[in-house]
């Protein structure tokens, strides 16, 4: 059968989950999953396997890893605990599978074609190439280690992929791992929490059920809960609404202890930098992927004279309650794929409230490290403008000393500052007193010509003294 799959992220779900029938995996909380640049990778995380997909054109990024290393703490492999590695894009030009394998070496995950205990496999999510082994390496897995799901209870999954949809309002992708989710089920994730309204299969289909290892899209939650969130059927309305409130509570009084204090060593670095300055962004937008995607590139742009704060991001349109908190702290909103209510709107320019709204991330990072520079004092630096040979000394009465001097290189300015050089030590710095050919006052003298320069509150030249003069230009800074 071949298999065609635009993505790695639609790769995973639809069509190999759904292959695995009752040999089911159960998805870890935190599991990542999708949202990264074609460059990155897309995981997901299983409890008693894994699969891992990661780039074979441009090498694995070092968060594959630490994920890796997240995932596996405080579980022994020797436990049942087993990974596939599908190794994508092998259909690039410049694919190097063999070094993601010696890179999986070096963190001692040996693959079994270097002798080592991991399954791995070469594919390519968009031509389809290598798909139907990965699918029977996976199953294999699952059989040899017994991995079976009850369909008769409750269900219990977790949140692939959630969205806001400009008809159906918010959406959720959730994978069920065990259990059976219906239509009518009152469904609790993360801070989230809704009935059942509707249901569609991969193919866009309605539903009126998912067993384990199904994919579907659910409508009713009312609100976006995070990727990777686990999900539970709960018995009552109002038992998820407590449990949500509770999370939610949690959540910020945990926001709260965690945010960094000004402390005392903090105070100090700011004053010695002298300019430090904060930049304080809202991130809206439809899908939640692409708001971490994009608060984590924002916060990565953070430099030791600009620091960039994430106070809040959510899925949603742009509200007034957004505004407020802007105009609170002195923050640009950032809509990425969402537009501001005609309230909100209106309250922003009252409130002086900066509203961007993009729809392809590199702009919006693009904007705001222009923001940043912007915000950067200009650097001054000093342009040596000419040099200048000392060749007569004239003292002339109620005007003081006068030098008769070549332009040696370069073209003197009347406005420039000058340094006055004797044998190679600066014995003075200063303004331009007068520039004159003959007797008539210039503006500038260019090379090889002769001309009078005099320097301000300084009478001590001597022959053979060299004036360098230079001009400040502010220089901006970049990031």
């Amino acid at each position: 059968m071949k298999y065609k799959v635009k993505d790695i992220n639609r790769l995973v779900y639809p069509i190999l989950l759904n292959y695995l029938l009752n040999s089911i995996f159960e998805i870890l909380d935190q599991a990542i999953v999708g949202h990264y640049s074609s460059q990155s990778f897309a995981l997901v995380g299983i409890a008693s396997s894994m699969i891992y997909a990661v780039t074979g054109a441009f090498g694995i990024m070092s968060t594959v890893f630490n994920i890796i290393a997240a995932e596996r703490k405080g579980k022994k492999d020797e436990a049942g605990f087993e990974s596939v590695f599908a190794i994508n894009k092998i259909d690039k030009p410049h694919a190097n599978p063999e070094k993601i394998k010696e890179t999986l070496a070096q963190m001692n995950y040996l693959v079994e074609e270097w002798g080592g205990k991991y399954q791995s496999q070469d594919i390519s999510a968009k031509k389809g190439l290598g798909v139907p082994e990965l699918m029977e390496k996976v199953l294999l897995e699952a059989e040899m280690l017994d991995l079976k799901a009850n369909p008769n209870r409750n269900a219990t999954g977790s949140i692939i992929e959630s969205t806001l949809d400009k008809g159906r309002g918010y959406v959720a992708t959730v994978l069920v791992s065990n259990g059976t989710l219906k239509v009518g089920d009152i469904v609790l994730a993360g801070t989230s929490y809704g009935r059942v309204k509707a249901m569609f299969n991969e193919r866009n289909q309605r539903v009126a059920q998912a067993g384990p290892s199904e994919p579907v899209l659910i409508l009713g939650l009312n609100g976006a809960p995070a990727a990777g969130d686990t999900f539970h059927v709960i018995e009552t309305d109002q038992e998820a609404r407590e449990i949500a409130n509770k999370r939610e509570q949690l959540q910020r009084e945990q926001g709260l202890r965690t945010q960094k204090l000004l402390t005392l060593d903090e105070v100090g670095r700011r004053i010695a930098l002298g300019n430090f300055q904060e930049l304080n962004v809202i991130v809206k937008g439809d899908v939640d992927g692409s708001i971490e995607a994009l608060s984590d590139s924002l916060i990565k742009l953070s430099t030791e004279q600009i620091q960039v704060n994430v106070i809040h991001k959510a899925v949603g349109q742009i509200s007034e309650s957004d505004v407020t908190l802007a105009a609170a702290s002195d923050a640009i909103i950032i809509g990425f794929q969402v537009r501001p209510s005609a309230s909100a709107r209106k309250f922003a320019e009252q409130e002086g409230v900066d509203i961007r709204l993009y729809s392809v991330i590199y702009a919006a990072i693009e904007e705001v490290k222009a923001a940043m520079e912007g915000m950067l004092a200009p650097e001054v630096k000093e342009v040596v403008t000419a040099t200048i040979e000392v060749r007569e000394v004239f003292h002339i009465t109620k005007v003081g000393t006068v030098a008769g001097a070549v332009v040696k290189e370069g073209k003197v300015k009347r406005s420039d500052k000058a340094r006055l050089i004797r044998d190679g030590i600066v014995i003075f710095s200063g303004s331009i007193n007068a520039l004159k050919r003959f007797k008539d006052d210039v503006k500038e003298v260019g090379t090889n010509f002769e001309c009078g320069i005099s320097l301000v509150n300084y009478n001590d030249l001597k022959v053979g003294d060299m004036i360098e003069t230079y001009e400040e230009v502010e220089v901006k800074q970049t990031l």
